[in-house]
């Protein structure tokens, strides 16, 4: 979604545009100052690869979360008018690589909560979405119905792909090892991996966070208070976490001055951009919990 001119004569805004709120209704800025000035949402910025220097008017009716990048400052007023509002708005890691704040404020409807909640509450429906999950990982759908069984044919399918994607880029694997105590003394791939993954969870938490889903109530994952994000984030775990950890591995074993978590960081926003993740993971959300958004942008 674009905006053009908005509110003409008020803060000599007329011909300032926004570059994008998409028809998820995601607005990303970054290294500038949110304010409100006569009661329009404004956004001061330097040039960032979010958008190009400015001052811009924001549209914060037809938004459903703003995601504030790094370098960037809230005023108290910029809150007050978005929870009246029920605008979310969140601290992100640039490219959603973090979430550093979790939105205070909902979107004024809960049918995703309750369509969350109801298929997560009875056991035929959550093992069913559990095995949908499975089936976008391998292609198809398996006809286990052991969560235990599908957890195990899964883990074959990775310890292979580790192994492929080590040799698609040259990295030395000698398998996936993980120290919660310790995670630096992992080796390079396996610190790479943690990284990664750390990231690509943080995409699916914006993502979660932006449908009103419940983090809680996963259908693979059950422990953690953010499963369902954890569930979520493992969708994307063969095609985006392990291809960009054993990527920026290699280039830190070729040019070891190089910070992996830095750089990994810095490829994994490049990377969430070009392949539009968050929003490719709140249809896939939407999808599994037979949400339909009715054309809206949330």
């Amino acid at each position: 979604m674009t905006a053009g001119a908005f509110l003409k004569g008020r803060l000599g805004l007329a011909g300032s545009r926004i570059p994008h709120a998409d028809r998820h209704g995601l607005l990303w800025l970054a290294q500038g100052r949110l304010s409100v000035e006569d009661g329009t949402l404004r956004f001061v910025c330097s040039e960032s690869d979010e958008l190009a220097a400015g001052d811009y008017a924001i549209p914060y009716q037809g938004i459903s979360i703003i995601l504030l990048g790094p370098g960037s400052s809230v005023t108290h007023d910029v809150l007050r008018l978005l929870a009246r509002h029920g605008t979310l708005l969140a601290a992100v890691g640039s490219g959603g690589t973090k979430l550093y704040t979790a939105p205070p404020m909902g979107q004024g409807q809960s049918d995703i909560a309750r369509a969350h909640a109801t298929l997560w509450a009875k056991e035929t429906a959550r093992l069913d979405v559990a095995r949908r999950m499975y089936a976008y990982r391998f292609g198809k759908v398996l006809p286990h119905r052991d969560i235990s069984v599908l957890r195990g044919i899964e883990g074959g399918r990775m310890k292979e792909m580790y192994r492929v994607q080590a040799e698609r880029f040259g990295i030395t694997w000698k398998g996936r090892r993980y120290n919660r105590n310790d995670p630096t003394s992992a080796d390079v791939p396996n610190q790479a991996i943690n990284h990664a993954a750390t990231f690509v969870e943080s995409a699916a938490d914006v993502a979660v966070a932006a449908l009103g889903a419940l983090p809680p109530l996963g259908f693979i994952h059950e422990d953690s208070s953010n499963a369902f994000t954890l569930d979520v984030a493992d969708l994307y775990r063969a095609d985006i976490t392990i291809p960009l950890a054993f990527a920026v591995a290699r280039q830190v074993q070729e040019n070891p001055s190089l910070s992996l978590e830095r750089t990994l960081r810095k490829e994994a926003a490049t990377t969430f951009r070009k392949k539009r993740l968050i929003p490719e993971m709140i249809d896939r959300v939407k999808e599994l919990l037979h949400a339909d958004d009715n054309g809206s942008d949330s």
